[in-house]
């Protein structure tokens, strides 16, 4: 078994299919989006594949350690991540390709309309998880 991050961007991929931002759906569109992801994810704990999910919110602070007994630094010139990301999934999986699938059925979640997003889904594994990629 190999463990995958499934990292959902607001920003920072190739535009969306339904490319209408989330805060201009509808309250039903919202929750037909979060009913996809929960059921999703409870296939996969069925499956053992499952391991942890996230949903983030949009605030955030970037925060760098600046020496000794110095406070922390807490802004910069960078792209703000509450911008880029949205939320993440751990799976856990036989191969490559299981990864692949996956990444594939998330991205057809439902947004404005009810229509699939067909939204771009990092899929990273985790370190010292070599795949093997056979694409």
């Amino acid at each position: 078994m190999a463990k995958y991050l499934l990292l959902k961007h607001y920003r920072g991929a190739p535009a969306a299919v339904n490319d209408a931002p989330m805060d201009q759906w509808t309250p039903e569109e919202v929750s037909a989006h979060i009913q996809y992801m929960r059921d999703f994810a409870d296939r996969l704990k069925e499956t053992g594949e499952f391991v942890d999910e996230q949903a983030l919110a949009p605030e955030g602070t970037w925060v760098r350690y600046d020496g000794e007994g110095r406070p922390p630094v807490t802004d910069g010139p960078f792209a703000e991540t509450k911008d880029l990301i949205a939320g993440w999934m751990v799976i856990d999986v036989d191969s490559h390709e299981r990864a692949l699938e996956l990444a594939g059925e998330l991205s057809a979640a439902p947004g404005a309309d009810g229509k699939p997003i067909h939204e771009w889904l990092e899929l990273r594994p985790f370190y010292g998880s070599t795949p093997t990629i056979t694409e």
